[in-house]
């Protein structure tokens, strides 16, 4: 069974030595597990999460993990005619004035949803954390540059590096710009967490880059993660980026 963290807050509780089995989270007088399966990794991650795991980087989603949901997908399916849940993708596959046409709509929405952006609760504090103990912060985005730029800026974050847009191709869920990131830092992908609100995109890029996943499961919509399909199941499952910090903070990682 696979990490999941079920409640939407409380802190981590453990014993001594940390193992799977004792890493766990208690809210309302509840405990419920978040890791089970534990052993260390060197190489690209390819199966259950093992540890304790050196932690040299994060990467992270930006719409819907950095920031709190503002873009409408259906609408934007809709205005754009697209079919599939995979809008990019599918329009990258149209003719050039279709393609051209739907992109201008996606960016006229992605330009209006700027105006209504919102800093994740709790993103602060863990850039803060990440900081503090040299721990690279990179992001991936399906979104455009300026978007990026425009949340460096309105919320006066450090600047994630890299920061690749959808600008960079193959984007998400390609494993190129997870691989690309850890190049540039120098580290081995399994040495890096990927978090993100999306499995198909977030988690699938993380797994096909080998690294370790971790999803950002807000609303409660996905299943438990011993009960997603193997292709998009997280290590992890978390509801909140405040509970990213226990999961840090636990003996599961060794920081830098």
């Amino acid at each position: 069974m696979v990490a999941e963290a079920e409640a939407l807050d409380g802190a981590v509780t453990a014993t001594s030595p940390r193992t799977a089995d004792s890493l766990s989270i208690t809210a309302n007088g509840a405990t419920r597990s978040l890791l089970s399966d534990s052993n260390s990794a060197t190489g690209p991650i390819t199966g259950p999460i093992t540890g304790p795991i050196t932690l040299r980087g994060v990467v992270f989603d930006m719409d819907g993990t950095l920031t709190v949901p503002c873009i409408d997908f259906a609408e934007m399916r809709r205005r754009v005619g697209a079919t599939s849940s995979d809008i990019l993708h599918e329009i990258d596959g149209w003719d050039a004035p279709r393609r051209a046409e739907a992109y201008r709509v996606i960016g006229e929405m992605e330009e209006e949803a700027k105006q209504r952006l919102q800093i994740m609760p709790g993103a602060l504090e863990l850039c803060s954390f990440l900081d503090a103990r040299n721990i690279r912060r990179g992001l991936i985005t399906r979104n455009v540059k300026d978007s990026v730029d425009h949340f460096h800026t309105s919320f006066q974050v450090p600047p994630f590096s890299p920061a690749l847009s959808r600008e960079f191709q193959p984007y998400k869920p390609h494993a190129a710009p997870l691989i690309h990131i850890c190049a540039q830092w120098g580290v081995s992908t399994s040495e890096v967490i990927m978090v993100g609100d999306s499995a198909k995109d977030d988690v699938v890029c993380g797994k096909r880059a080998g690294a370790i996943t971790c999803l950002l499961d807000e609303a409660g919509k996905f299943p438990r993660v011993d009960e997603m399909p193997e292709d998009i199941r997280p290590h992890f499952r978390i509801r909140s980026l405040s509970e990213m910090l226990d999961l840090l903070m636990s003996q599961m990682f060794v920081l830098g």
